[in-house]
């Protein structure tokens, strides 16, 4: 995720987040942020209401954490990230607000981390003038933990397995649909750098499952 124009780093490392549900729905990140592009068919408010009534149909699975509050902090030691979580909402053209490069974000109109369901926290991979928060998130591997700290607690996931899509077919059911807990999806850009188009062309999704609570 980058802020336009040409970016200053372009370094890559090599490593192995509805279509059907919320086809409507796009999720990119862009040369200027997290973009949520929709059909002329579909509002946000239709995005909201197939996610509702499909995490209704999820079977029960591992206890919901709900601490209380808004998530403060995400830290990633295998990849040195320590940054603030700042609220992220639809703007009036149901793009995606974007955070500040040094910052991270959690999209508010999705499970916050440790409720149940899938909590998406975004960040830039660089930015014109050098790296930004998930410029190592390729390094992530099986294992890893990605901590995400409220005022009261802090919630504990595990890292599956990363995933990179062309952002003209990123799998949204994947990333927003019903899950059996509570789940994380930690996405930026990847791929190569669209100078023309001022954007990458891919997005790389990290899917982690709930560790601990503390």
């Amino acid at each position: 995720m980058t802020g336009g124009g040409s970016p200053h780093v372009e370094r890559r490392v090599a490593v192995p987040v509805a279509a059907a549900l919320l086809s409507a729905v796009l999720l990119a990140l862009t040369g200027t942020g997290v973009v949520v592009a929709r059909t002329r068919e579909a509002a946000a408010s239709d995005v909201d209401a197939a996610v509702a009534a499909k995490a209704a149909e999820a079977p029960p699975g591992p206890r919901d954490v709900s601490p209380s509050g808004d998530p403060l902090r995400v830290r990633i030691p295998a990849i040195g990230v320590d940054a603030p979580l700042v609220r992220l909402g639809l703007n009036p053209d149901q793009t995606l607000e974007v955070p500040d490069y040094d910052e991270s974000g959690w999209y508010t109109g999705a499970s916050r981390p440790g409720d149940h369901g899938p909590a998406v926290i975004a960040a830039h991979v660089d930015s014109r003038t050098g790296p930004a928060v998930f410029y190592r998130l390729r390094e992530l591997k099986a294992g890893d933990t990605v901590h995400v700290d409220y005022r009261d607690a802090t919630v504990t996931f595990s890292v599956r397995e990363s995933q990179s899509f062309l952002k003209t077919s990123f799998p949204t059911a994947q990333v927003y649909g019903a899950t059996e807990g509570p789940e994380l999806r930690l996405i930026t850009c990847d791929g190569t750098f669209d100078r023309k188009a001022r954007s990458y062309r891919s997005n790389l999704v990290v899917w982690a499952g709930l560790a601990s609570t503390a």
